[in-house]
């Protein structure tokens, strides 16, 4: 990919902005959260490296996509300049019982305090957090962290505006550290006889879609300053403005604050967004180990929004 990293003109003679290529959403497990998951005697848990869990397939893990060391050197490769990892939530942690759910979250914010105690360059970590019985105040701790850039929730936490009105209390909690949500998907439901990509394409881009409606219902009133970014475009959701106008509802004005992170998406489907919310809310993120950065090849200004400007308004509200 090319960097966009220095001070170069776009059309009219505008300036584009300086800063770090983002990719906004890869995921790393750390060694600790790794001894956690073999552990574990039922769904989510590892078997050597087979990844089993209740509502898909057994998967077979790449123990080199969880080397730090590895990533750092695909990551420079690849001109990323900061990476944000992010927790897998269709693993199902954050909706675990608390007890339960504990340990592999101590786990998982350890990464944190490991990036910093080592000075790894370049990476930080989307905060995590129990959704069933949230500790506010522990979260709030968290926040503070200086590798910590906000808060990842499963967007099954928020399906329709009741439970966004649940979780409000949480994304508060975001709002007031002046950082961004991430919206992912959640544990899927599948049989095993269904190919290795289906959760991809059925549960996770539902989830995703009824999570951004959600938003679009009830989030903004609740949250009127947080940041918040949905991942894989939203599932497409905002595609479907013209059905909406037809069964009774209206997409309103773009909301600058929320953000469609690309992963698994290229050139067709990101145009597609553009043209519905425009370029301002779009970031990159890759889901790696799980696919690739790329660059949809929509011309440099875009590529320097996508990969830098977006997502510093995304990360710290800078200007675009």
């Amino acid at each position: 990919m090319k960097r966009f990293t220095s001070p170069e003109s776009a059309g009219g003679g505008t300036q584009l902005a300086v800063g770090p290529v983002a990719d906004c959403h890869q995921h790393l497990w750390p060694e600790a959260f790794i001894d956690e998951l073999r552990r574990r005697s039922h769904g989510p848990r590892l078997r050597g490296w087979e990844l089993l869990l209740d509502g898909e397939p057994a998967y077979a893990v790449d123990p080199a996509a969880h080397d730090l060391a590895a990533r750092r050197a695909i990551d420079a490769a690849d001109g990323i300049d900061l990476t944000v990892l992010s927790l897998s939530s269709p693993l199902g942690i954050e909706t675990m019982a608390p007890d339960e759910a504990a340990p592999l979250l101590d786990a998982w914010h350890d990464l944190a305090d490991d990036l910093e105690r080592r000075d790894v360059d370049g990476y930080a970590v989307w905060a995590a957090v129990n959704v069933v019985e949230p500790d506010l105040a522990a979260l709030a701790t968290t926040l503070r962290h200086p590798r910590v850039r906000g808060l990842q929730v499963p967007a099954t936490a928020l399906l329709d505006p009741a439970a966004l009105e649940r979780l409000a209390p949480v994304l508060a909690v975001v709002q007031a550290a002046d950082l961004p949500v991430l919206v992912h998907p959640g544990p899927a439901t599948a049989s095993d006889l269904v190919p290795g990509w289906w959760p991809a394409l059925t549960s996770y881009t539902a989830q995703l879609t009824a999570a951004w409606f959600a938003w679009h219902v009830a989030g903004r009133a609740l949250l009127p300053q947080l940041r918040i970014a949905f991942v894989g475009l939203a599932g497409l959701a905002p595609l479907h403005h013209e059905r909406l106008g037809q069964r009774g509802g209206a997409l309103g004005p773009i909301d600058p604050l929320v953000h469609y992170e690309t992963s698994s998406y290229g050139m067709r489907a990101i145009d597609a967004l553009i043209r519905v919310v425009g370029i301002d809310p779009i970031v990159h993120g890759s889901d790696r180990p799980y696919a690739l950065p790329t660059d949809p090849g929509l011309g440099d200004a875009f590529s320097h929004a996508l990969f830098v400007a977006n997502p510093a308004h995304l990360m710290n509200g800078a200007p675009r």
